[in-house]
């Protein structure tokens, strides 16, 4: 019989219950009893809906207070030496640990250090009982493999020690405690573990100076974590755990060192087997296909492998089927958890029927794709709100569910019937599925329904332009380069920006604090409690304000805001045609922050134009240069639920000719420096490196299309965040951007070694202080990373700024923290100007 599985479950909750909990107890709002007592009702909650979908399989372990990872490095005790203070403090006044934890994600400053570092009394803006000084930063953040979900990344002394851990508010190791409360309700789970290999292989070296020289380094630490490992399965077979889901979705990637790998995986592995002998293990990956890897899985001790079929070619599949061994389970990925159309559930069905005649049906599992943490939680609260048609062609987590639910029924149940046809020049079989007789109406009009949606969506004259696809056709190499080289570009833009200073000059990322009044305002204008007339009024005072304080911090370079933004995709996608939006569609980014990602079912096209007003606005209220700010079409596109029905690449460049069209406009208008961002460039590479150039080439060439339309006054700037650069330092360099500004506050300036090897010609901004975290930068911190920048950066090339947006940050800690930031760019200007 096949069986019904899940991967993981989305954490937040249908209407973001974890988020506002989370951010609550950050701000001391809730108690730690409640906190607890309500965590437990969103992690039980979540059980009983899969349970009630038809899942047979459910996960446990999935659940996470801010990341997954971020979870095993607590489960494992690598803690960071440097979070020593915090857990000091947690130890005198017997906290549970969460402290500790969240510092580790999100950083940790006390009042009384944050009245140090800003210069001005700020007891009362943090949340904390602890009264001496601590003032840490978080750990680094990158993206988790080719998503836009961030995981904390793991940090490694030279001599690291591991150590089973138990959670904050927990007597056990969260695996633990959370397989034993779901069955306390009667559900047995499958628990879920990052595994040992992909562990290590997403960690660094704690020590800056001594980083890794290869990415397999940090596989010495094999041994020492394997203790942990063993002890954690002990407990699990202790407890009654029959199966656990081990993640290793670095089994996707191109693992060269054989050897080196091979072995740190036969030994991780049969060290787990004979800890726990009666469990049964299933190693997961996604997100791209095994290939010549499943040589070495096989191999290993375990009881079955998860295989992501939406992101592997058929012969890929068939490769798989034909090495597993014949006592192990296949899970396989057959609904995609990375996105939100319907599954088309016949040709799903047609697709396993074929793999059940080699392997039968005994040992399938069906499963989405990966975990759907990556996708919105259900379609209830889209009824009404997301457009008639467009919603026929769409599901969620819970959706998604049934599909699995559905296909487990169809293929266990059901029959199929096959009616030839034949032509004079081709010949023809169709499968028919047969439902058994005592079927109910329900499951028979599930499947009915799905076949005439997919039809629909098909046939719809909603998702076709002719005008946009010819003018794709008709993009030319000249369209995707500036007029001239940057030196002649800079020269030009220098003689127009006449109050930029000629070293160190500042600016921002974007987005300014969005505070609960902006959000309460955007939210009575939708659902127009006020006039548009009343809500256009409140965002050009905010805009006031906005700039009032960037001229009184003495910024070089100023932005409007970005108050009329909920999102710097959602926003542009609510003026494009082929874009469609949900209510309640939210996914995780990071920690506590959610993303509502905009559904693109068609071709795109700009009818109108999407910031001119408020930026052209702005620039009236100072003398100072006025960014406008744009979303790049890459990042629109990997940050958008994507049409599957034409390649990515084409939807790209139609995103491209519409930002073009916008950046075209704003200089028209008079508007000097323009950013694209393009957060998402790198994470939009395959996992496997021979698929790199050619999603390199569009994605760049994009961009370009985007931003290459303007004359050599005009400054280009572009921001890019929370990635491994180094390796397509060489793409950065041809978006030939005249500025760049980078994430660099959490990546131990690692990123700059680059210039080492490439050198990097147009000016530059890596990001000062860490926007993510609530601490205040010291002047001292950041006049450090200016002078490690310098090692590699010339004077006149270098900008200053924060590493990202600060949308989510209060207001007031923001001021302090550019007023502090400004005094380092006056410092170094009065330094460079006297050695000049």
């Amino acid at each position: 019989m096949v069986s019904s599985s899940n991967l993981g479950f989305p954490r937040m909750g249908e209407n973001r219950e974890l988020k506002k909990l989370v951010e609550n107890y950050w701000q001391g709002k809730v108690e730690e009893s409640q906190f607890q007592k309500e965590l437990k009702e969103i992690r039980i909650n979540h059980w009983k809906l899969q349970k009630e979908a038809g899942i047979e399989i459910i996960p446990s372990n999935d659940f996470s207070l801010y990341d997954q990872v971020l979870d095993h490095i607590h489960l494992f005790g690598a803690i960071p030496k440097r979070y020593n203070p915090v857990v000091e403090s947690e130890v005198e006044d017997g906290s549970n640990g969460l402290r500790t934890y969240f510092a580790m994600g999100r950083g940790y400053q006390t009042s009384k250090a944050a009245t140090q570092v800003s210069e001005t009394n700020t007891q009362g803006a943090f949340a904390s009982k602890v009264e001496k000084s601590i003032d840490v930063g978080s750990m680094e953040m990158k993206k988790w493999f080719d998503t836009n979900y961030h995981y904390i990344v793991p940090e490694f002394e030279e001599s690291q020690q591991f150590k089973l851990t138990n959670y904050g508010g927990y007597g056990e190791p969260k695996p633990i405690h959370e397989f034993l409360e779901a069955k306390s309700i009667d559900i047995e789970t499958r628990p879920v573990i990052l595994g040992p290999i992909s562990f290590l292989l997403l960690g660094k070296s704690s020590d800056s100076s001594k980083p890794y020289a290869s990415k397999f380094d940090s596989l010495v630490h094999l041994n020492g974590l394997l203790g942990v490992y063993e002890e954690l399965f002990k407990q699990f077979e202790k407890i009654g755990v029959k199966s656990v889901q081990i993640d290793e979705p670095v089994l996707c990637f191109d693992l060269l060192e054989t050897e080196l790998v091979k072995n740190a995986y036969t030994t991780a592995f049969n060290t787990i087997h004979k800890a726990a002998p009666t469990i049964n293990i299933l190693i997961a990956t996604y997100f791209g296909e095994i290939r010549e890897n499943i040589d070495l899985v096989t191999s290993l001790p375990v009881n079955g492998i998860h295989i992501d079929t939406i992101r592997s070619s058929p012969s890929e599949v068939e490769s798989v089927l034909s090495k597993i061994p014949t006592s192990w389970t296949i899970s396989i990925g057959i609904i995609d958890g990375r996105n939100v159309w319907k599954n088309d559930l016949t040709k799903s069905l047609v697709t396993l029927k074929n793999i059940i005649a080699k392997i039968g049906s005994e040992r399938i599992l069906l499963a989405p794709s990966c975990s759907l943490l990556h996708c919105p939680h259900s379609l209830t609260r889209e009824i009404g709100k997301v457009e008639t048609q467009v919603l026929d062609w769409l599901a969620f987590s819970l959706e998604k569910l049934k599909e699995i639910s559905f296909l487990t029924y169809a293929l266990n149940k059901c029959t199929f019937t096959t009616t030839t046809t034949t032509t004079t020049t081709t010949t023809t079989d169709k499968d028919t599925l047969v439902f058994p007789e005592n079927c109910c109406s329900t499951i028979k009009q599930f499947y009915e329904s799905n076949k005439e949606s997919n039809q629909k969506r098909r046939e719809s004259k909603l998702i076709h332009n002719d005008a946009v696809k010819k003018r794709v056709t008709e993009i030319t190499p000249s369209m995707l380069k500036r007029e001239n080289p940057f030196p002649i570009r800079r020269d030009a833009q220098r003689k127009r920006l006449t109050t930029l200073p000629s070293l160190f000059p500042t600016t921002t990322i974007g987005s300014f604090p969005q505070t609960k009044e902006v959000r309460l305002a955007r939210s009575n204008f939708k659902s127009k409690k006020i006039t548009a007339e009343s809500y256009d009024q409140f965002i050009r005072d905010e805009i006031r304000k906005c700039i009032k304080v960037q001229e009184e911090c003495e910024l070089d370079v100023l932005v409007h805001g970005e108050f009329e933004r909920t999102d710097m995709v959602e926003y542009f996608g609510e003026y494009l045609d082929g874009f469609v939006f949900t209510q309640n569609g939210w996914v995780q980014s990071y920690g506590s922050r959610c993303v509502k990602p905009p559904i693109i079912y068609g071709d795109v096209n700009r009818p109108i134009p999407m910031t001119l007003e408020y930026t052209t606005f702005a620039q009236t209220l100072t003398t100072k240069p006025m960014k406008g700010m744009l979303t790049g079409p890459v990042t629109i596109l990997q940050w958008s639920f994507v049409r599957d029905d034409q390649p990515r690449s084409e939807t790209c460049f139609q995103i491209g000719l519409a930002i073009r069209d916008e950046v075209t406009d704003l200089e028209n208008k008079g508007i000097a420096c323009i950013q694209i961002d393009e957060p998402a460039i790198r994470e939009g590479l395959p996992l496997r490196l021979s698929d790199w150039n050619q999603y390199l080439k569009w994605a760049i060439d994009s961009f370009l299309l985007s931003s290459t339309g303007v004359k050599d006054s005009t400054q280009i700037h572009s921001h890019m965040c929370y990635s491994d650069f180094n390796d397509i330092f060489e793409s950065i360099q041809r978006m030939d951007t005249d500025v760049l500004t980078i994430e660099n506050s959490k990546s131990d300036l690692k990123l700059l070694k680059a210039f080492e090897k490439y050198g990097y010609t147009n000016e530059i901004g890596p990001g000062l202080y860490d926007i993510h975290s609530p601490r205040i930068p010291s002047v001292e911190d950041m006049k450090d990373r200016v002078e490690q920048m310098l090692k590699y950066l010339s004077t006149n090339l270098l900008w200053i700024n924060p590493d990202c947006g600060l949308k989510t940050r209060e207001p007031e800690t923001t001021r302090l923290a550019l007023i502090n930031m400004v005094k380092v760019a006056k410092q170094f200007r009065e330094i460079y100007a006297t050695k000049e």
